[in-house]
């Protein structure tokens, strides 16, 4: 094997048809999109084309769609611009403890500000409990944000039942849900679901980095939080990335199109990696084992192996995996999520991600599977006491 890259939550690596069509438009279909000339319409059409993809997807207006840089920006924009349009109906904000960061620092941030936030547990799968957020729903609840699919281990959380929840006890509230790891591995119908506001990332979907997109219902107030030149609405100003924008339409076009073929080869690859893992001695799978996760991460522990030394020695034979979320990995602190899940504190440390694509073969799966049978019993007797 030349390269074996499971670390896909992480980024994914571009369609070709995602690359071809952004060099088209940097090399040829370059105009500004706010020109009025022939070139500004030129460039118009791809993002008018992305839109209508986008809410095909989702069967929502395509008005609806609002770009952005990414899964962050599409976060804080949620988050922050909701939370300070609504803020005189009230100051209750409800999420999860097991957020991407780009969740929870708003979060953080906001009460600074002065914003009251619940913070919801998980089981030992990583996913919420429904009476806790029925319970945590107050008439000042203004905004619930919980995510799709969990970064780290792929817990699929319960949505359309919060969704319900929320609806039914707290009509007035918002409810966003970061999609960043579940657009593309699942179908995601916002309106029949309750949800309100949504985010996604293109890098996550074989698209191209910088690109992302917020998905608003067209009845939410919401407040921007990037001013200047009043594009998209005066939602979110700036020139549109017109390259990015059109890969971005590549990737979902293609993604969506073999969607549930796809999903279920994951599945298949997931269970016989799964397999193979709990064959050497003292491995954990964090999370549910079964096929009610996203089907394409795997948390896994290596009780005496700390996870940095097992992710460079796999480096060393060029699989590369991850020791947890990308956007956390460099900073000392324990996983959260892994601590919310009641994960002993010994496998704290000891905790890798792997996660597949749609590029991943099954070959590519038993070579790490032999690999890791090979360097585990050995990095073992280095065990740090």
């Amino acid at each position: 094997m030349t390269e074996v890259y499971l670390d896909n939550s992480a980024t994914t690596r571009c369609f070709p048809s995602v690359a071809a069509v952004m060099t088209k438009v940097m090399c040829e279909d370059y105009g500004n999109p706010s020109s009025m000339h022939l070139k500004g319409v030129e460039a118009e059409q791809y993002i008018k084309f992305c839109r209508q993809t986008i809410a095909k997807t989702l069967k929502v207006n395509e008005k609806e769609i609002f770009f952005t840089s990414g899964g962050t920006e599409a976060d804080n924009l949620a988050i922050i611009g909701t939370a300070l349009a609504n803020q005189r109906r009230g100051k209750h904000i409800i999420t999860t403890c097991v957020e991407h960061p780009a969740v929870l620092e708003p979060m953080e941030y906001l009460e600074k500000m002065g914003f009251e936030i619940s913070y919801l547990g998980v089981d030992s799968k990583g996913r919420i409990n429904l009476s806790e957020l029925e319970q945590s729903l107050r008439t000042d609840t203004i905004l619930v944000s919980i995510m799709h699919t969990n970064n780290e281990v792929g817990a699929v959380m319960p949505l359309d039942e919060a969704g319900r929840i929320i609806k039914s006890k707290c009509p007035k509230a918002y409810f966003h849900v970061d999609a960043v790891q579940g657009y593309g591995k699942a179908k995601i119908l916002p309106k029949r679901m309750g949800i309100d506001l949504m985010s996604v990332s293109g890098h996550k979907i074989h698209g191209p980095k910088g690109i992302g997109f917020l998905y608003v219902n067209e009845k939410v107030k919401i407040q921007p939080i990037v001013f200047g030149g009043g594009q998209q609405k005066g939602l979110r100003s700036g020139t549109e990335n017109v390259p990015a924008i059109a890969g971005l339409q590549k990737a979902v076009e293609e993604v969506y199109h073999f969607l549930d073929r796809d999903v279920e080869q994951l599945y298949q690859l997931r269970e016989y990696f799964i397999r193979g893992l709990l064959q050497i001695p003292s491995v954990t799978i964090n999370g549910s084992l079964d096929n009610d996760c996203s089907p394409h991460i795997i948390s896994l522990s290596v009780e005496g192996v700390r996870s940095e030394v097992l992710l460079h020695a796999l480096e060393e034979k060029r699989i590369y995996v991850s020791a947890g979320s990308a956007c956390a990995a460099k900073k000392a602190a324990y996983s959260k999520t892994l601590q919310a899940m009641g994960v002993r504190k010994e496998l704290l440390d000891s905790t890798i991600r792997i996660s597949l694509s749609v590029f991943t073969t099954k070959e590519e799966i038993h070579y790490t599977l032999g690999v890791l049978y090979d360097i585990i019993p050995m990095l073992r007797r280095y065990t740090r006491h």
